[in-house]
């Protein structure tokens, strides 16, 4: 589905120079898959992740999805790619606080050239269900626990019907029995819905069988395995 070939990304700091946040990393993700990047904070895995979703230009190597280079397709087509392909959940949840749950889910579709597509609020209704939080359509942001709100998250990050979904330490800030249950959600998302799911986690412990993991450190990839 993607895969990245001799990718580096520097950076300049100030006067401490330059810093290497991805160092020649390999990798593929094929359609489909559950790959889960591990590694200790600073490893260079939110930086893989950026790259991966084009937010971040390499600074050397290339990043192909199917058979086009990310960084020689128009900037129309790269914003189609994350407004349509691609769905995120990031570490914090984000939710607009003067919109219902329902209208949070429902937001990424007023985007891009299906604005205001028919039928957005009934597919959110939908998704709200599937991660259980069907009686909280309604509800506003500051009345859903820490956990509710990354369940609404997840549930945004669908409404697209993406095909791959970025996920960057979903769970960190959640107690350890919230977290073990948002990952058992994305591994039933995994199996229910077939969406390739590439994610940045603190956590392996509660990584779900199914992943293949690989661990980063220093910026490049250290080992590959499965959970």
């Amino acid at each position: 589905m993607v895969w990245l070939d001799g990718v580096t990304k520097t950076y300049r700091l100030g006067k401490e120079g330059m810093v290497t946040a991805v160092q020649a990393v390999d990798l593929d993700v094929a359609r489909g898959e559950f790959l889960v990047i591990t590694g200790r904070s600073g490893a260079g895995k939110t930086t893989l992740l950026n790259l991966v979703a084009g937010l971040t230009r390499p600074t050397d190597g290339r990043i192909v999805w199917g058979d086009v280079d990310l960084w020689r397709m128009p900037d129309a087509q790269r914003s189609h790619l994350r407004n349509r392909r691609l769905g995120f959940v990031f570490q914090f949840a984000s939710l607009l606080p003067s919109l219902t749950v329902a209208e949070n889910v429902a937001l990424p579709t007023a985007f891009g050239s299906h604005r205001r597509e028919p039928g957005a609020h009934e597919r959110a209704s939908e998704l709200l269900r599937t991660v259980g939080l069907a009686d909280k359509r309604d509800a506003y942001p500051r009345q859903l626990s820490a956990g509710q709100q990354q369940r609404v998250v997840i549930a945004r990050s669908l409404i697209n019907d993406p095909e791959m979904l970025l996920a960057d330490e979903p769970t960190s800030n959640l107690d350890a029995a919230t977290e073990c249950e948002m990952m058992a959600l994305f591994a039933e998302i995994h199996a229910m819905r077939g969406v390739t799911i590439l994610m940045v986690t603190h956590a392996p412990q509660f990584v779900p069988g199914c992943a293949r993991l690989v661990e980063m450190a220093d910026g490049a990839i250290c080992a590959r395995g499965s959970a």
